[in-house]
């Protein structure tokens, strides 16, 4: 068994960690977090990799147990199954890193993402993947039923939806979060490189 500490270390770095040591042929590991965030990013690692865990509480945050293989399906994220199958990437992806699509009047752009968004959840073929960051997480945590509700759609199609929890710190808007998953660079990077295009807004 190998044994982490990962109290005190910003995101994505537990997880990075871990990750090493999977790579490495290591199918026990252990690591001490403090924060709800590097839990789910841990375990859904190792659900991706099918491996199964459990959480304890500890002193001062938590302890993550990795152990035994698991069905490599049961709970990998849609996208992950489907890419696993296919060479060369799978599908689109869309970044989304600001609440507005192009620069000049604010209004406009924050009502042309609205429109975008609208208009992918009309699409015949739904992304794999929305992926926010910086100022775009503060779109899926105001009050634009619009946005809230084409996203959800997506999601009920099979699309994941991955927020930068650093950027919902940053404007401290974690707890309005209205829908998507809270998760980290090294996610979000790793969906891009299995995406077959990338979509920037």
């Amino acid at each position: 068994m190998v044994e982490l500490n990962g109290f005190g270390k910003p995101c994505p770095q537990p997880l990075v960690m871990v990750k090493k040591q999977i790579d490495a042929g290591e199918t026990d590991v252990s690591i001490k977090v403090d924060n709800e965030t590097a839990v789910k990013n841990i375990t859904r690692l190792a659900g991706k990799k099918g491996l199964g865990f459990t959480v304890a509480d500890i002193e001062g945050g938590f302890l993550i147990t990795i152990g035994g293989q698991v069905d490599p399906g049961a709970s990998a994220p849609a996208a992950a199954v489907a890419c696993s199958t296919t060479g060369g990437g799978c599908g689109y992806s869309v970044f989304i890193g600001k609440d507005h699509v192009g620069e000049g009047d604010g209004q406009l752009g924050y009502n042309l993402m609205k429109m975008a968004l609208y208009t992918l959840n009309q699409a015949e073929v739904a992304p794999m993947n929305l992926l926010f960051m910086n100022s775009g997480v503060k779109l899926l945590c105001g009050e634009e039923a619009q946005i809230i509700d084409s996203v959800k759609e997506m999601m009920e199609k099979g699309t994941d939806v991955l927020v930068c929890g650093t950027c919902l710190n940053f404007y401290e808007c974690a707890d309005d979060l209205k829908v998507g998953e809270v998760s980290n660079m090294y996610d979000i990077l790793e969906r891009m490189h299995e995406s077959a295009k990338v979509i920037t807004l």
